[in-house]
């Protein structure tokens, strides 16, 4: 048999020949290395072409020697972070790198944030047209160090061709470096406060937050303040899975000290064995360091305070009407014996101080599930404020005589049910409380704001003690009452007259509804007011003692009484201070490009349902001499919060404020911020204004 068969070699050739007009050209998913002594880098697609929506995911990997590192995008005093260069690309519009998790290590003696051994840095690239193919050549200018620091500049080079895509062998690879990149806060991971304190030349940082795992080798890294670079924190437990976290920072020229003031933005990537999240949030305003939450005198003077200031709530404008609902039960009370004036106080007392209760294990469910929390935020929601103008237009009804509610007497000795028509009516009693709660939550008094900053930047413990105390600071009068009958026997013996003051209260818990009902329509829009109208309407006819026609007269008057009030809410401008001047929208970085030009800006964060802000402004802001110096000498500038707003919630927590209303002025003199009362007047409004200019 011959060593050499030419007819079989030719067979062969043609058989690759023909197989090679069929299959076309090599899909190249990466670029060759670009290596150095140092390091080697190359670029890597996760598809094998260009695809359909746009957007493709790309790969750098670099490849480091022993004992050598690279940086992140802040790396520290020293170094620089990999700088990416498309020029020379075809059919790019952008491209954005997910930077993975990194580490703290030391070289030369300094601290640095980045990556040993190497690194593979996702990257998004979004295609100016998918239907093209793409040419992409990359210069990647990065940093290698160890015991000396040698810069590398890699050049990468890789075409994809148009049509269907599909995963190449780097996908899983580029995903799995993707998932290595801190999550997004929440999901009771997030920060709620961050100030600096200490010297201006060697600050600390200090963060409070919680986390939904036991923090093990935690670190933190920031990014998004110039010319600060803070140390290893030490990690301090509060409790329930809260947490604060104090870093030094090791190098802070004077000059970089203006980037560090409160309201600077900047981003939070917090590291651990177990746990990595990511946050951007603003510096708070200096301060000392909260008490520890074991307690001590800095939480007996908090609860000192939050008993004072829900003593206060009970003469806010927003709890009128539930004073005069208090004022009924307390005449209904007058005639009756001491046993039942006890009974009756102290069941209103027990559904505010239950009401506060619910309200701060709402407040830690919120906060440990990373959701922004604030006083009165249920008046956000349009279904809440629905039902209540929906409560109010049956408490309205039930003073005017349409109808009387009744229950079981059991449930009544329980505090469970409603009981109008008997002078024990502990579940009415009970009821009241929880109403004057409910109606309370709108309104900031004095007090109330420095004990729920505090608060709601501690741990569950904390938070139920302070709204326990102003449950028990707000049910004061009732407890005292309960403790001492004999104050309910002052007032005037029940009569006829009583009647007429039952239609007199009937009217104010009525105006009240209309109150709830335009904050409904400013948040939700005419169908939604009509729709809780239209079902306040159904209850109270489904509910009335009269027969026949006179129920449907009253009914239908009614509801035209309301429809009218609907047209006029819709056609009523929405305007929160004179003609003469506008409210600005609220801008952050607007207010430091102004105050940087020499203005003075007073911020208002204000809402529709919060009452007292709309008496500030009636009061103060829209009056002389206020109002004439935000038509001239002060530019107005309004946050509102009547819905949602994760900016205006992480503005006020910049604060240490979680409720509403906040009002600071900003100026030359006080770049920071001067803070408001929570009641303003015009000397404080106008002493702020001085300071600010």
């Amino acid at each position: 048999m011959p060593l050499f068969n030419s007819r079989l070699l030719f067979r062969v050739v043609g058989l690759i020949a023909l197989a090679s007009l069929f299959a076309g050209p090599a899909k190249a998913v990466e670029s060759a290395w670009d290596a150095t002594p140092e390091a080697r880098a190359r670029l890597l697609s996760a598809v094998d072409a260009t695809g359909s929506d746009g957007e493709l995911r790309f790969g750098i990997e670099f490849v480091l020697k022993d004992g050598w590192k690279t940086y992140w995008r802040a790396p520290g005093p020293q170094g620089y972070p990999p700088n990416l260069d498309w020029d020379g690309s075809d059919n790019i519009a952008s491209a954005e790198i997910t930077w993975p998790t990194p580490k703290r290590f030391t070289i030369l003696g300094f601290d640095s944030i980045g990556y040993t051994g190497g690194v593979l840095l996702p990257v998004t690239v979004k295609l100016q047209d998918p239907r093209k193919a793409a040419r992409f050549k990359l210069t990647v200018d990065y940093l290698t160090c160890a015991e000396v620091c040698v810069p590398q500049i890699a050049t990468l080079a890789l075409n994809l061709p148009a049509g269907p895509a599909k995963p190449s062998k780097h996908a899983f690879a580029i995903d799995k470096a993707r998932g290595q990149a801190p999550a997004p806060a929440g999901a009771g991971s997030t920060l709620s406060a961050a100030w600096l304190t200490g010297p201006d030349d060697q600050p600390a940082l200090v963060v409070e937050g919680s986390a939904s795992a036991a923090l093990s080798k935690a670190d933190f890294f920031v990014d998004g303040l110039p010319g600060y670079f803070f140390g290893a924190p030490t990690f301090e437990d509060l409790g329930d899975g809260q947490f604060r976290a104090t870093a030094k920072a090791l190098e802070a020229p004077l000059e970089a000290v203006d980037y560090a003031k409160p309201g600077a933005e900047f981003s939070v990537t917090l590291a651990s064995a177990n746990l990595s999240f990511e946050q951007r949030t603003a510096l708070g305003p200096p301060r000392a360091a909260a008490a520890s939450s074991s307690g001590g005198p800095g939480l007996l003077l908090m609860l000192g305070i939050a008993l004072l200031g829900g003593l206060i709530l009970n003469v806010m404008p927003c709890v009128l009407p539930v004073l005069a609902i208090k004022l009924m039960g307390a005449l209904e009370h007058a005639s009756a014996g001491r046993a039942a004036v006890r009974r009756g106080f102290a069941a209103s007392a027990a559904g505010i101080i239950v009401s506060f209760l619910v309200l701060a294990g709402l407040a830690i469910g919120l906060k440990s599930a990373g959701v922004a929390v604030g006083w009165g935020i249920q008046f956000q929601q349009p279904i809440f404020v629905g039902a209540m103008a929906m409560v109010m237009a049956l408490f309205a009804a039930n003073l005017w005589g349409a109808f009387e509610i009744e229950a079981p007497d059991a449930v009544g000795r329980a505090g469970a049910g409603l009981s109008g028509t008997g002078k024990d009516g502990i579940g009415n009693s009970f009821w009241t409380g929880v109403l004057a709660t409910a109606l309370a939550t709108p309104c900031s008094a004095p007090f109330v704001g420095s004990a729920l900053s505090f608060a709601l930047s501690r741990g569950s413990g904390e938070i139920l003690a302070i709204f326990a105390a102003m449950g028990v600071g707000l049910a004061l009068p009732y407890l005292l009452t309960a403790l001492f009958p004999a104050v309910a026997r002052i007032l005037p013996r029940p009569g006829a007259w009583m009647n007429i003051v039952r239609r007199v209260l009937a009217v104010a818990v009525a105006l009240t509804g209309a109150w709830l009902l335009w904050v409904l329509f400013r948040q939700a829009g005419t169908a939604a007011t009509l729709g809780a109208l239209a079902a306040a309407a159904v209850l109270v006819i489904a509910l009335m003692k009269c027969d026949g026609p006179r129920r449907w007269a009253m009914a239908a008057g009614a509801f035209m009484i309301g429809g009218v009030l609907v047209a006029a809410l819709a056609s009523a401008p929405k305007t929160d201070g004179p003609a003469r001047f506008a409210w600005a929208p609220f801008d952050r970085a607007e207010i430091t490009r102004r105050v940087a030009s020499g203005e003075v800006i007073l911020v208002d964060v204000t809402a529709d349902w919060c009452v007292t802000c709309k008496w500030n402004k009636a009061a103060v802001l829209s009056r002389d001499p206020v109002s004439a110096l935000l038509e001239t000498n002060v530019r107005p500038m309004q946050a509102d919060w009547t819905r949602p707003d994760p900016e205006i919630a992480n503005y006020l927590a910049s604060f240490g404020r979680y409720g509403i209303p906040f009002n600071v002025v900003y100026g030359p003199g006080a770049p920071n911020g001067v803070p408001l009362p929570e009641l303003l007047s015009a000397d404080a409004v106008l002493q702020g204004i001085e300071k600010a200019r």
